[in-house]
This record gives C-alpha cells, structure tokens and sequence, in this order.
C-alpha cells in the first residue's frame, strides 16, 4: 500500500484543562472517503484543523504527503495540497464578489490572473453557480455562500479535502446537487456530517470520535417495513445510536395522513 497522504500519530490536543484530543491514530489514503463522527463538541473541527496546522497539537506528529509537519512553514505547502471547507462558510469568504473568493486560492498558487478566472469560472460552474460570478458575496443565501466556499477550495485543484458539515443550510436542490459533485470527485475526503444519507451515498470508511479518543466504526443501512432508509452508527466502547424504543409504526409522523 502507498504511503499515506495524512497521518496523524498519538496526537493531543488540549483546550486550557480539557483534553480534547487523547492520543488519536489516523491515516487517511488515495481514494478514501473518510466519514468522521462524534457528538457535538466531541473535537472533530478541531482535528481537522490540526491537520492542515490551523491548530498545533500539544503532543504527537502530524505527517502529510510523507513528511512531518511541525512549524508554520511546514504547513504551508499542505494547505495547498488540502483544502478544508469551514462549518461556518463566512469564516471562508472575504472577497467583494464571487468570483474574486473563488480566484484568490489560484492567485496564491501562482496562477495568472487569466488562469485564476478560468478554474474559478469552470469551478462554479461544475457546481451549478453559472452566473454568480459578479454576485456580492455577503449578500447570498446561506446555501448559496456552502456552495461558493466548497468553490474556492475546489478551483485550488487539491488532493484532499476535508469538509466540516458540507450540507449545512443547504435545501433539498442544493444538497442533491452538492452530493452528485462529490461522488464524483477523486479527491480523498475527511467529511463530517450528522447527515446520515450523505455519509452513507460517500463514505468508504467511518471513525468515530468519543471522549478524545479515535476508534473505527460501522456505517450501515437497513430498510423499515414503511421503506424508509435509516443508518446506524456502531463503534466500539462508544454508545451507539441504533436504538428504536417503538416499532416501525411509530415513523408514521412521516407521513401525510389520508
């Protein structure tokens, strides 16, 4: 097996006098899809985080693309290798428009600026965001800002991207769009999500995060007689969720009565 892209090596992570890293393991590879679970406030932003040098780790090694990374300087390289989409998208755009976000990460590469407006051009338009190149950034919808930050990670052309609850404040439309992209893509992926259908369409592989610990987990689907598709998460040592207190007629709520 080739080396990994990420690894992360007996990592902690602390904030003041809580531990919210314990020695997390990880390593993510070419192709894989990674599904990374965990109750709010459990740390998985902040893994990610940690892994393109936003945060430092108190303890432990972070090693991308082969090498160890320790120092700002380090991490340069990586961020323009990996691209991470923030849970929060107005943490990601600072442009007056549109286009301007999604061509600043070519910039930086070193891009022309032809170059920069091509792969922003052909980035929006791959995600359906034809003719919102002049459009003022601050003034778009929720769903539109998810769609145009996953742009300006994209146009950067990286080779893994790490994505902190992508659906958020997406509707249907967008998310079934925003989903199609992905499976699409070749990148590998970390993607935190509470979107059980997400995960369960792009995951090849899931871990869950509980108490600061990292440890590997079951995504599956079963079907209810109603023809319902629900997943489950199974982890070792963590509780799970596949609980049902009352039988399949109690999803009845569902569905509009006659």
């Amino acid at each position: 097996m080739t080396p990994p892209l990420l690894e992360l090596r007996g990592l902690h992570f602390r904030f003041g006098d809580r531990e919210v890293l314990r020695g997390v393991d990880l390593t993510l590879h070419r192709g894989e899809r990674l599904a990374l679970t965990g109750s709010n406030g459990a740390g998985k932003t902040t893994l990610l985080q940690v892994c393109v040098g936003l945060r430092r780790p108190n303890a432990g090694e972070v090693i991308a693309f082969g090498e160890p990374r320790r120092v700002e300087a380090d991490f340069v390289s990586v961020r323009a290798r990996v691209g991470l989409v923030f849970q929060d998208a107005d943490d990601q755009l600072f442009c007056p428009t549109v286009l301007e976000d999604v061509a600043f990460g070519p910039l930086n590469l070193g891009r022309s600026r032809v170059e920069a407006r091509e792969d922003a051009e052909q980035t929006l338009a791959a995600l359906g965001l034809d003719g919102f190149a002049e459009r003022i950034t601050h003034r778009l919808s929720t769903g539109e800002k998810r769609l145009v930050a996953l742009a300006t990670v994209l146009a950067m052309r990286p080779e893994v991207l790490l994505l902190d609850e992508p659906t958020n404040g997406l509707d249907e439309t967008m998310e079934a769009r925003l989903l199609t992209h992905l499976e699409a893509l070749e990148q590998a992926m970390v993607v935190i999500s509470h979107d059980r259908r997400l995960l369960g369409r792009l995951a090849t592989r899931a871990v869950h995060l509980h108490e600061g610990r990292l440890m590997p987990a079951t995504l599956h689907s079963h079907e209810h007689i109603h023809r319902h598709v629900h997943l489950h998460l199974h982890a070792p040592g963590a509780e799970g969720d596949h609980r049902h207190e009352r039988s399949a007629p109690a999803h009845a709520d569902h569905h509009a009565q006659d």
